[in-house]
């Protein structure tokens, strides 16, 4: 079993930024692939980004290329989301997801372990 926790969500203002951080506990010795996924208010869940256990980074949402990087300490077992240049349409409930094959998060959408969420809101 692997828990993860995020924190760092919150109020921003447009063009503001923001760092989202994953905590990982557990069974944190296997090679897992960690996410960062987001729900939009109404809207269903988007896969944000992944990164694996060797720190290859994959971001999936056009929208957010180029202005948000996913990072990594495997020492610290922990993942961040550094988040640029923020608009409106990026509030969500942002969820840390964790798995050890990067096909049940990135294809099958289905990663075997999920955070609590964290609220990113965004204002104009």
């Amino acid at each position: 079993q692997v828990q993860l926790v995020e924190s760092g969500g919150g109020l921003v203002q447009a063009g503001g930024s923001l760092r989202l951080s994953c905590a990982a506990s557990g069974h944190t010795d296997s090679r897992i692939t960690m996410a960062w996924f987001r729900q939009p208010p109404g809207k269903e869940r988007q896969l944000v980004s992944a990164i694996t256990h060797g720190g290859a980074q994959f971001i999936y949402l056009d929208s957010v290329k180029g202005r948000f990087t996913t990072s990594r300490d495997n020492a610290k077992n922990t993942m961040w989301l550094q988040m640029d240049r923020l608009k409106p349409e990026d509030t969500a409930t942002y969820y840390c997801a964790a798995d050890d094959l990067l096909r049940r998060i990135a294809v099958d959408g289905r990663p075997e372990y999920w955070g609590q969420g964290t609220q990113v809101t965004v204002s104009s």
